[in-house]
This record gives C-alpha cells, sequence and structure tokens, in this order.
C-alpha cells in the first residue's frame, strides 16, 4: 500500500507511520517528491486495515497499489524519476544520448570513438568489456582491460560510462569504472544478479528481455527498486516477434506505456532493436518523437572492421547527422538535446 503524507506533515509524523508500517511487517520505502512525501510499503504478514493508517497525524491518503510492480509504479511515485550523475539529469527536459562502440577492442578505437560521440553531443560513452555472445566461439570482450580503455576514454572527453554487468561477481571489479550497471535482455531475470545491484547505489540501466512484457520488465525493475537502490532507467532494445528482416521488432509503443504505469525513465536502444545501420536513425528519430527520455547507439570509427555487431553500428558523420535531426524534433514536444557546438566534418559515412 501508498500512504501519503499531508502537506506540512512534519518529520515526526512520517516517523510514526513508518514505526506503524514496521510493526505490520511491511518493507518500508519513502519517497519525497516537491510537495508530499510518499511511503510505500511492500509486503505485510496478512490483511491490515488502511484506517489504523488514516487516523494518524499527518496522513492525507491511503491507497493499496494494485499493480505486482510495487516500487516502479505511478500509484507509489506520482512525479517522474530524475537521475543525476553529477552534472548529468536522466528523465528530465533534455533527452541524453549515450554512445560508443558494441565493443572495446582497443585503445585507439575506443579513444576515437568517445571523440566522435562527444564532438556530435552525446553524454554518456557506451561499450561492453564482458560480452554476452549466442556462439561460444564469438568475441566476448576484453574484460578489465576493456574497461580501463572506456574509463580513459570518459574522461578524456567528459563523458560519463555505461557498460554491461553480466553476473554478480563482476559488480565489486566495475564498480571503479562505470558510472552506470547495464543489464542486458539476457539477464533481465536473472534475480540473483538483480538483488545484488539492488545493494549498490549507481544507476542500472536495465533493458528489456528479449521476450519479455512490460509487466514483467518492470517486475524485474521491481528487483534492484526492492534492495534499495531507486535509480533505475529502463531501456527497450526491441522483442523477438515472426518479423526476421529486422534483428529484432523494436517496441516503439512501450514508450507511452511505461510512461502511463512507472515513474521511471526510459531510453531505447534502436541498434540492437533494428540490427541494422540503415534503420538506426529513423527508429531513434521515432523514439524521441514518442517520448523516450534518452537514446543508447552504437558508434564505430570502421563499423565493416569491428569484432561484434558492426553491422548495427553507425559511422561518426551519420551519428553526427541523427544528433543535428535530433535537435529539431526534441523540442516540437518541449525536451531538448545537448546543443554544444558541433565541429561538422562532413556528414558523409
Amino acid at each position: 500500500m501508498v500512504v501519503v503524507m499531508e502537506e506540512r506533515a512534519s518529520e515526526e509524523q512520517i516517523q510514526r507511520v513508518v514505526a506503524q508500517l514496521v510493526q505490520m511487517g511491511f518493507d518500508v520505502h519513502r519517497s519525497t517528491g516537491s510537495l508530499r512525501t510518499v511511503i510505500g510499503a511492500v509486503g505485510g504478514e496478512g490483511k491490515h486495515d488502511p484506517r489504523l493508517l488514516e487516523v494518524l497525524d499527518g496522513v492525507h491518503e491511503v491507497m493499496r497499489i494494485t499493480e505486482p510492480y510495487k516500487l516502479a509504479s505511478r500509484t507509489f511515485r506520482s512525479e517522474d524519476t530524475v537521475i543525476t550523475i553529477g552534472d548529468l539529469r536522466i528523465g528530465g527536459d533534455e533527452v541524453i544520448v549515450m554512445a560508443g562502440p558494441c565493443s572495446a577492442e582497443n585503445e585507439a578505437q575506443v579513444l576515437s570513438t568517445a571523440a566522435a560521440v562527444r564532438r556530435a553531443g552525446a553524454k554518456v560513452l557506451r561499450g561492453g568489456a564482458f560480452k554476452p555472445r549466442s556462439s561460444p566461439y564469438s568475441f566476448q570482450g576484453l574484460g578489465e582491460e576493456g574497461l580501463k580503455m572506456l574509463r580513459t576514454g570518459a574522461d578524456a572527453h567528459n563523458l560519463k560510462l555505461v557498460s554491461e554487468v553480466m553476473d554478480a561477481n563482476q559488480i565489486a571489479l566495475m564498480d571503479g569504472y562505470v558510472d552506470i550497471y547495464q543489464v542486458g535482455a539476457r539477464n533481465m531475470q536473472n534475480f540473483t544478479l538483480l538483488r545484488e545491484l539492488g545493494k549498490v547505489r549507481k544507476p542500472v540501466l536495465l533493458k528489456r528481455g528479449i521476450s519479455a512484457t512490460i509487466e514483467e520488465w518492470l517486475l524485474s525493475a521491481e528487483y534492484v527498486l526492492a534492495g534499495g537502490n531507486t535509480d533505475v532507467i529502463l531501456c527497450e532494445r526491441g522483442i523477438r516477434t515472426f518479423e526476421s528482416y529486422t534483428r529484432n521488432t523494436l517496441d516503439i509503443s512501450a514508450i507511452p506505456v511505461v510512461k502511463k504505469l512507472s515513474h521511471l525513465p526510459i531510453v531505447v536502444d534502436p541498434s540492437h532493436g533494428t540490427g541494422r545501420r540503415d534503420k538506426v536513425a529513423p527508429m531513434a528519430r521515432a523514439a524521441v518523437a514518442a517520448g523516450a527520455d534518452g537514446l543508447l547507439i552504437e558508434v564505430h570509427c570502421d563499423p565493416d572492421n569491428a569484432m561484434s555487431d558492426g553491422a548495427q553500428s553507425m559511422y561518426p558523420g551519420q551519428f553526427e547527422r541523427l544528433m543535428a535531426e535530433l535537435r529539431i524534433i526534441a523540442p516540437a514536444i518541449g525536451r531538448s538535446i545537448c546543443q554544444e557546438p558541433v565541429a561538422r566534418r562532413g556528414w558523409g559515412q
């Protein structure tokens, strides 16, 4: 259930409600908005009469949450969650673009790609050091060596870093390098990993599973939220359908659906969503128009010779052009894209 406090409720009144909920056997999660404090109560032993809480001083309203995902729901938090990492705000007015190579391959590749995406206006460097591949014979990533390259590239160009964590044992290692932990589609229901990420105090970017419903996706986010980590970013990256022309079917409709059901920010990965370089830009434009809070895009300085996912990676020139197009689209829906000067070197490839 959710307990909504009065606008001027004192800290003493709030703590009394918290104590009552704990006594009733609930796990308590507090959310402080611009006007009111909201207390989420999850679990509980047996059935409880909400009137026991309604009569407490400072309580405005008590509501039962009908959705199975309690902390991720709009009922628990009506205002959008905005995740702050230094001067970066994900979920606010600005559409945040995260871009970079699928995998860190060598230092020159990482540094040149980081420079290119930053010049075009990206705020976060994306890149993999541990790669979950369908074939055990495919390139699996460089591990910690790759993380060092990515961190160096991000720091050199004032970028934050997001990279995928595949196992709970990698969390401590990656903590010294990444600003955002990414959970890939294959691990969306790796509940052991999600529970451990609930204990960290860095944002988690949670990709939708390849066959997951939106409810299953939000329930996976609930594992992280229930662990105490309130900074979860949802990422739509395409689902498996009967269509085989593209790698996946990018579900643009998930954006407004999630916006209605949840307060969590949502970003879109059109690179994995389509698997085709020529389809990334139109789907990225559509995602921003539909209300996405950010984009996750693969960019490579030499994608034709990339060690992984070259066919879906944009050339720097293509990415630069896309960013210019997004600066036209975003204001039409009351959003913005990084407006820093762009040093154009031509929009060929």
